[in-house]
Order: structure tokens, then sequence, then C-alpha cells
């Protein structure tokens, strides 16, 4: 194997197992040393990747970023039903099945939003933009839902997503609280409710 290659795949071992910790501990609460005993990586190679435990954070979340969007394109693909299929598609993933956990228990926004946003600029403006991309690609299948009829004519396409997203954000963070999907399923109702189409 290339020298390069497998340097490569050192560095994604310790994001890869990096992530499962901190979905688990919170950034804060995972240690480097927890990190590197987990991965089986010297300390020495850890900072040939990574010049701090800052910096280890912030390519760990441009990474989950990076890939949440992959994620998405994939549920909201052009072509794959109306736009509000497309929209609830998109929902009803943070939510899970019986075979699946939901995206909500795997999103690092619910997970570490409040806690990075005093620790570190940097992380929280990779979440912050982050989050604005995924609010503008939302928004966008509003739009494509208000033109093929599937969502009422009468919503503002960027509002309604920022309301969605914070009204889903927030009972993820309760369904973390409390251990159930209730709040998740609440969340469905109400956006049922309000992507309703107008009766005439």
């Amino acid at each position: 194997m290339p020298k390069t290659q497998k340097a490569e795949q050192t560095r994604q071992h310790i994001l890869d197992t990096g992530r499962e910790l901190v979905l688990r501990k919170g950034f804060v609460g995972v240690g480097l040393k927890e990190v590197l005993d987990t991965c089986q990586v010297p300390k020495g190679s850890f900072y040939h990747y990574f010049s701090s435990k800052e910096q280890f954070g912030c390519a760990l979340l441009a990474q989950y970023v990076s890939d949440y969007a992959q994620h998405l394109e994939q549920l909201m693909a052009p072509g794959t039903g109306s736009g509000r299929q497309r929209l609830m598609r998109y929902w009803m993933a943070w939510i899970g099945d019986e075979t699946h956990c939901g995206m909500a228990e795997q999103c690092l926004v619910v997970k570490l939003a409040a806690e990075v946003s005093d620790l570190s600029e940097e992380m929280r403006m990779i979440l912050s933009d982050g989050v604005a991309a995924l609010l503008a690609r939302i928004a966008a299948v509003v739009a494509d839902g208000q033109r093929d009829g599937s969502l009422p004519a009468g919503l503002v396409a960027h509002d309604i997503a920022q309301s969605l997203y914070q009204m889903w954000l927030g009972a993820a963070l309760m369904a973390k609280l409390n251990q159930d999907k209730a709040p998740l399923l609440q969340a469905k109702a109400c956006t049922e409710i309000l992507l309703a189409p107008a009766i005439s």
C-alpha cells in the first residue's frame, strides 16, 4: 500500500473512531488518550495529522457536515417524488425504524451545538455554516413542492425551512433527554399539518 494512502486511512480511522466517541460522550468528555487507545494509534501519529484537539474537532465536524450533505442529496434527490414527498422522506429519516437508528440519534448538531459554541469559534462556524447550507437545501425542496403543487403556495420557503428544522432539532433534544421517540413523532404530526395542502 502506498505511504500516502496508508496515512490517509490512519487519519480517517482516527476521525471515524473519534466521531463515535464524541457522539456518546461529547467533545469535552472525550480525551485524546481515549481516542488514541481506542484507535490503537500512537500519540505522535495523532499530532502528525492534527495540531491540537480543537483542530481534530474541526476536521471531525467538517467531515460530518460533508457526509450529511451527501446523505441529504440522496434523500432529497430531484426526480424521486414530489417536493412534499422528498421533504417528508428527510424528516422520517430523523426518526428511523426498527432496524435503523434515526439521523437524530447520530446528529452532531444535537450533540455538540451548545457545547462547542462556547468552546471554539472555528468549530461553531463549521456547524453554523453546515446548518445554513442545510436550510438552503430544505428551502429549495419547499420551493420545488410549491411549483409541483404538493405544498401550499403561501409558504415562504426559507421561513418554513427554518421553522421546521428548529422544531425537529428541539424534538431531537427532547427525545435524547427522555430516551423516547415520542417528541419526534409529535414533530412529524406538526410537520404534516404545516405542510398540508390548502383546502380550496
